[in-house]
């Protein structure tokens, strides 16, 4: 289960995002790149999932400055069947409706437009923390973000985060109001606090503050057990900022078919980026069906530092190849700096 922290702690900084992303690890993920997005031609910064054909994304930036990050949360059709579990549209394209928005529509004009338009109903349960950096300085700081989710009926339950200064908040596989009842949301705030505390005490220079906020994601409280159920490895997943991988008997054959695979057919260490465009429906794509039978832990870490020059670093590390091999820390990172209105990327 993923988790999500933001932080206008740092003096230095207008915004920091970490966040883990646990998912089968054999899931066919891009690494981040620049793409179009096609219906608006708004340029994009993310990692994009190739199983579902809508190639979306679970975090990402604009070149405007605008940011989107989507956690998602398990729920039964029982709940609500417009917003069950079945879903016919990935979750991963609801962080694209606010990156590739127009940029004359702010967010409190688009938290009611999708709220009212239907775009979320037979959507799996999810959480978006969306916001936009465009304006901000040191002295007026930035706007508020909006936890926009399909358990929020209506604009006033929307709640709005990073507003003001010195605030942490976090976000897992659950509704913002029940965040707090989950010990790995309240063991992340209180550890970024620490580092970021820490960091302008020692006046850590952004290697070393990225560094330390990769040990935040490392966090890992996980028993270890081989006998554990994966019954019992799903109630767990509160409790951990990292996940381990979690193999039984079958999903370990996956696992060792997809290495033996990569292996004999010397197959890239990460899949191909799309097109860059939003036109193609993913009929180009190889079926990957295989992936959700194979080992399911933290398979993604992103760091992003937003400075008050409008200067973005964003860094995503990778724990795992295309075809399920263990990579070193810092082995596949993705580094990438731009600028706020910047347009050549």
């Amino acid at each position: 289960m993923c988790i999500v922290l933001l932080s206008t702690a740092h003096p230095r900084y207008a915004l920091i995002i970490i966040d883990n992303r646990d998912e089968y690890v054999l899931r066919p993920t891009t690494q981040p790149y620049w793409w179009t997005h096609g219906p608006s031609g708004n340029r994009i910064l993310s990692s994009r999932d190739l199983y579902r054909r809508e190639r979306g994304t679970w975090m990402g930036f604009n070149q405007d400055g605008r940011f989107a990050v989507l956690t998602n949360f398990r729920e039964s059709a029982l709940d609500d069947p417009d917003k069950s579990l079945g879903t016919v549209m990935s979750r991963g394209v609801i962080v694209n409706e606010w990156l590739g928005a127009p940029p004359s529509e702010s967010l409190d004009d688009f938290v009611p437009r999708v709220m009212t338009s239907g775009t979320f109903k037979g959507v799996g349960g999810f959480s978006l923390i969306c916001g936009d950096l465009r304006g901000m300085s040191e002295a007026k700081g930035m706007r508020a973000a909006s936890i926009l989710s399909n358990r929020c009926d209506s604009v006033d339950q929307v709640p709005r985060i990073c507003g003001t200064r010195g605030t942490t908040v976090s976000l897992s596989n659950t509704i913002y109001s029940s965040a707090s009842t989950w010990p790995k949301v309240n063991l992340g705030e209180e550890l970024m606090e620490n580092t970021i505390n820490e960091a302008v005490k020692q006046d850590w220079d952004e290697d070393t503050l990225t560094e330390n906020l990769f040990s935040v994601l490392d966090h890992d409280t996980m028993p270890r057990d081989p006998d554990r159920t994966l019954a019992e490895f799903r109630d767990l997943l509160r409790t951990s900022i990292f996940i381990p991988p979690f193999n039984n008997q079958e999903s370990q054959k996956c696992m060792e078919d997809a290495k033996r695979r990569g292996r004999e057919e010397n197959l890239p260490q990460f899949e191909t980026a799309p097109e860059d465009d939003e036109s193609k429906d993913g009929d180009d794509l190889e079926p990957k069906e295989a992936f959700l039978q194979g080992a399911y832990g933290t398979q993604r870490q992103t760091i992003i530092l937003v400075d008050w020059d409008g200067n973005v670093t964003y860094k995503e590390r990778a724990l795992w190849d295309a075809h399920g091999n263990a990579l070193k820390r810092g082995e596949a990172d993705v580094v990438k700096k731009f600028h706020i209105g910047d347009t050549t990327n």
